[in-house]
């Protein structure tokens, strides 16, 4: 079976932890450990978010000012390569020596045009309590939004297109490969008037991103992994109830977080509509139970559904 994982922000820092090498590498040996029982047997492609990291490196390079900051989509395939180093060592140290493992620096193409250039929405970076949040918005031009009871600065977050590295892609899984790619969304990048491709200043949704990957690739699972165990129904009221097995026209009408559900919703709904295939969303702890058919939230096409 071809797997395409995306890992959730708590596989790589929990809420709260100082941004350290060592607590990023502890998660993510968590998460390693989980991604390593469901290896065997299967075709498995593992994407994951950056935001936090794309804004520690941002706050660094602000620290020197003899050159300009670099932009978001080289910091963007900085952490691509960081973070897929590290679980490329830790899932190394579990699975059998033979077992071959690549990170793809993946390119993902998004529109000049999209709407959400004039919007921005995507929270990168830690958190701010308001005075500091308010100082960046003025001294740097950020665009800011609350998160809880801080603020984060937010960042365009437009459509994934296309994957431009798809055939190394499925070259690599068909070699028995474990891919880890389209990292934090993938590189945004657009073609610019004169037909010559380049980065843009933005950050796409990793889940968005791991959706469109996982539709060009022809999997047959989706798994969304996230810090919760499923999607809820009346989510924050003495109701909530979990839903466990659920079709896209249950899914979509219902008001879900964009900052965080949202996506996942809509990354699971659409694959499942465009190829038939079945998407769980669920946490990062229960992954082989989520490969398995046991948990979480599985968005199934309608007439794979049996309602009781």
């Amino acid at each position: 079976m071809r797997i395409v994982i995306a890992l959730g922000g708590n596989a790589l820092l929990q809420r709260g932890q100082p941004m350290t090498a060592a607590n990023q590498r502890a998660n993510i040996r968590t998460a390693a450990d989980r991604i390593a029982q469901v290896v065997p047997g299967n075709e498995v492609v593992i994407a994951h978010g950056n935001g936090p990291q794309v804004g520690l490196l941002a706050l660094q390079a602000e620290a020197y000012h003899d050159v300009a900051p670099y932009p978001l989509d080289v910091l963007g395939a900085e952490t691509e390569a960081m973070i897929g180093y590290v679980i490329e060592q830790e899932l190394g140290n579990l699975l059998p020596v033979e077992t071959p493992l690549a990170t793809v620096l993946t390119m993902i193409e998004v529109d000049p045009r999209d709407p959400a250039f004039a919007h921005p929405t995507k929270p990168i970076g830690p958190v701010y309590d308001r005075w500091t949040a308010e100082k960046h918005a003025r001294d740097d031009g950020w665009a800011i939004a609350p998160d809880g009871a801080d603020f984060r600065r937010v960042v365009a977050s437009p459509e994934p297109r296309r994957v431009f590295e798809l055939r190394p892609i499925r070259q690599l899984l068909e070699m028995g490969t474990v891919v880890i790619c389209a990292g934090g969304g993938g590189i945004p990048t657009v073609y610019d008037e004169h037909g010559h491709l380049h980065g843009v200043e933005a950050v796409i949704d990793k889940d968005l991103a791991s959706g469109l990957l996982a539709r060009e690739l022809g999997a047959d699972l989706l798994v969304i992994a996230t810090d919760v165990d499923g999607v809820y129904a009346y989510w924050g009221t003495p109701g909530q109830r979990r839903l466990e097995q659920v079709t896209p026209d249950e899914l979509e009408p219902m008001a879900l977080p964009a900052g965080s559900m949202g996506p996942k919703v809509r990354a699971a709904c659409r694959f499942v509509r465009e190829t038939g295939h079945e998407a769980v969303i669920g946490s990062l702890g229960d992954i082989a139970e989520l490969v398995d058919g046991r948990g979480g939230t599985r968005v199934r096409p309608a007439l794979a559904v049996a309602h009781t």
